[in-house]
């Protein structure tokens, strides 16, 4: 028995099957063992696409039209005599444990499709929504809906707004010259005494007759409450009044015009002077008139007249 030889005895020639691997065949048919060829182990003689697992394997032939198993190796090629082969990831199995094949990417690309669809929808739908409410915005402020900042629903504006929010003392309009009220029975008007503030020093004169009046109409006073109506007149040097009368109605108490400036008497350019008379007013027009009446002292030429809100002294 040779070194290679793992069998208990050494086999008869004739019975070894395997003999032809390194016999020749003599012109007999008789086998002869060739030269210098070593006997090797029935375990390891191997016939090239034969390989044994624990048993006898049959051959692998390729049929007409098939290829052999390219991944073939003889297991004497590999690392402790097994045979490796390649295994291939069967259809469905994308070689890294995960399953699916065409039909898990054909659910991939429906996924997608899917998604992009429903993000597109989304974009039309929120545009579609900007441009409804957006429109629907002018239509409120075009309808006298809800206006803009900045002015009330009126559309009076920013000052309009900040009017009806009167602080006490807050000029309400501006001054009013007497000169461009409406005057009555007599009264005039005259610029030829100094110091009258009204424009080109203008002011009304004849105030000293019977009847004689100038009336002022505010068309906007803002909202319902307590003002304070003042007056810059002139008197000569000497006390004066007269009759106030708010919205048709006269006051019983008279409108006090006395000499506050303490002027001289017939000292008419050093007499003008201010006075006032609080009021209860209704929101948007209200009328005043101020008026020679019988038992007044109606010696005075009117100036100005301007009011304010609440009941305050200046």
């Amino acid at each position: 028995m040779t070194a290679e030889n793992d069998g208990a005895g050494q086999t008869p020639e004739a019975d070894d099957p395997f003999g032809y691997l390194y016999r020749q065949q003599g012109g007999d048919g008789s086998t002869v063992q060739q030269p210098a060829t070593p006997r090797r182990s029935y375990n390891q003689v191997r016939t090239v696409g034969e390989r044994q697992y624990g048993g006898p394997r049959t051959q692998q032939t390729a049929g007409y039209g098939q290829q052999p198993n390219a991944h073939y190796a003889a297991p004497e090629t590999m690392t402790g005599g097994r045979a490796v082969t390649q295994q291939h990831p069967a259809q469905g199995d994308d070689g890294y444990g995960h399953r699916g094949g065409r039909g898990a990417r054909g659910g991939s690309r429906n996924g997608l499709l899917v998604g992009a669809i429903a993000v597109v929808a989304a974009v039309v739908v929120g545009i579609g929504a900007a441009i409804y409410f957006n429109s629907g915005g002018s239509d409120k402020a075009d309808t006298g809906g809800p206006a803009s900042v900045g002015g009330d629903a009126q559309g009076g504006g920013k000052d309009k707004a900040d009017s009806k929010k009167l602080r006490k003392g807050q000029l309400v309009g501006k001054k009013q010259d007497a000169a461009s009220l409406a005057l009555g029975g007599g009264a005039a008007a005259a610029g030829d005494i100094p110091n009258a503030q009204s424009k080109n020093g203008n002011y009304v004169a004849a105030m000293n007759n019977p009847g004689a009046s100038a009336t002022w109409t505010v068309n906007d006073v803002p909202k319902s409450g307590a003002y304070t109506l003042f007056v810059r007149y002139g008197v000569p040097g000497e006390d004066a009044d007269s009759t106030l009368t708010v919205n048709g109605q006269p006051r019983q108490q008279p409108l006090n015009m006395a000499n506050f400036g303490d002027a001289k008497k017939g000292e008419w350019d050093k007499g003008w002077t201010v006075t006032f008379a609080w009021v209860d007013l209704k929101e948007g027009q209200n009328s005043f008139k101020i008026s020679c009446e019988q038992g007044n002292k109606c010696n005075f030429n009117l100036d100005q007249l301007w009011l304010k809100a609440g009941k305050v002294e200046r």
